[in-house]
């Protein structure tokens, strides 16, 4: 069985390995107290990712915003679907209906 290294690849083409200024320096008690994913995010966010179900969330807000007609709620909805199936459990939300509109426009 071959052992795979994407990564490595790609620093060995770009001739980065040698000249990279934490080479043979042990890493930071900081990277050392996070585990992988939570240090991925944390460099993510430093770097101005957003993850796409935030992405949308700000969607359905500037939507709900510049609703004119309650005819775009379907548009809105399908958002709101789509953000659903892709934010974090607890932080899911219900579709908006003529009669909650105003309660949801405020969560949002």
């Amino acid at each position: 069985m071959e052992y795979r290294d994407p990564i490595g690849d790609i620093l060995k083409k770009s001739n980065d390995l040698d000249e990279n200024s934490g080479k043979g320096k042990p890493m930071s008690k900081e990277y050392q107290k996070y585990d992988t994913y939570q240090q991925f995010e944390k460099v993510a966010r430093n770097a101005g990712y957003l993850p796409e179900w935030i992405k949308i969330q700000h969607q359905i807000s500037e939507a709900l915003s510049a609703l004119e007609s309650f005819k775009e709620l379907k548009d809105i909805n399908k958002l709101i679907k789509k953000y659903n199936k892709r934010c974090p459990p607890p932080l899911q939300k219900t579709l908006i209906t003529e009669e909650n509109y105003e309660r949801q426009k405020l969560r949002w």
